[in-house]
């Protein structure tokens, strides 16, 4: 959208905005705003004069800061507004409340709408995969507009992404397990990359763990490591006898991940290597935007 569709007007006696066709909005602490010209959206954490000039302060869900000067140029909801200095009503001198953050440890953003669905997505392998990144992330992708889709395997995917036809507005962040060094996966990821369009347009990244359930950090379920499963042996049946949990039918396994997924509160609960590739995909699939 184009500032001078809707902005404060212009001098040659274009639009002007009325009460009626742009509303004023406050800009109080933790109201989310979207700037227009940079794509920048981030929640309010303060307004300040500087230079005679009043700014509001955005804090992006990556702790990002910027500045602005208040009044039009905003959008809220994808609706322009006119944000305005807030009304006065906290004591001064007194300290603004610390910011709420998501399970990411992203800021939180209240009270705002799921963004419509990028086309863009973001592949895992299965649905345990899946459902730890919702568990983690999913305040984060809903607000960015992302969806997260299980493969169910990775075999094939240089034929999933053919079939995806990525482009620049149309980008897969891939997470893959067990992507190591002279790995299966590392041989079947490049020559996935090799598929028209996937360069610069697909992003694959990966873990060292042989299986998702190993990105939690043994201390959350109070063991010091993980089970050693014997070669030969199914990994997650071998996981949970190892944990002493029932482990025998398709419906124990199922049983036995929501019991660990349940003890995943926040990021702070997997392993490093996990938390910095899936951040490095929503980047990545959010950088045409922003």
């Amino acid at each position: 959208m184009e500032w001078n569709n809707w902005g404060p007007g212009t001098l040659d006696g274009g639009f002007r905005p009325t009460a009626r066709t742009v509303e004023q909005v406050p800009a109080n602490q933790g109201a989310v705003l979207e700037d227009t010209e940079t794509g920048f959206t981030g929640a309010v954490l303060r307004v300040e004069k500087s230079g005679g000039v009043h700014l509001v302060v955005l804090e992006d869900r990556r702790g990002r800061t910027k500045s602005f000067p208040l009044g039009y140029g905003f959008l809220v909801d994808g609706e322009p507004v006119e944000v305005v200095a807030p009304a006065p009503g906290r004591a001064p001198g007194a300290s603004p409340a610390k910011p709420a953050r998501t399970a990411s440890g992203s800021l939180r953003v209240d009270n705002a709408r799921a963004r419509t669905a990028r086309a863009s997505r973001i592949w895992v392998e299965g649905l345990h995969d899946a459902e730890l990144v919702e568990k983690v992330w999913g305040e984060d992708l809903r607000l960015e507009g992302i969806v997260v889709e299980p493969l169910h395997g990775v075999d094939d995917l240089a034929g999933a992404i053919r079939d995806f036809s990525p482009g620049p507005q149309r980008r897969l962040g891939i997470l893959v397990d067990h992507l190591v060094s002279g790995s299966k996966e590392e041989r079947i990821a490049a020559e996935a990359m090799k598929v028209p369009g996937a360069r610069g347009n697909v992003l694959i990244v990966g873990h060292p763990y042989v299986d998702v359930w190993q990105v939690i950090k043994p201390a959350v379920l109070g063991i010091g490591a993980w089970p050693v499963v014997p070669r030969g042996q199914d990994w997650k049946t071998g996981i949970l006898a190892g944990l002493g949990w029932p482990h025998r039918t398709k419906e124990d396994i199922g049983l036995g991940w929501k019991r660990l997924l349940s003890q995943v509160r926040t990021y702070a609960d997997l392993e490093p290597t996990l938390l910095g590739r899936v951040e490095e995909v929503i980047d990545f699939l959010t950088a045409a935007e922003h």
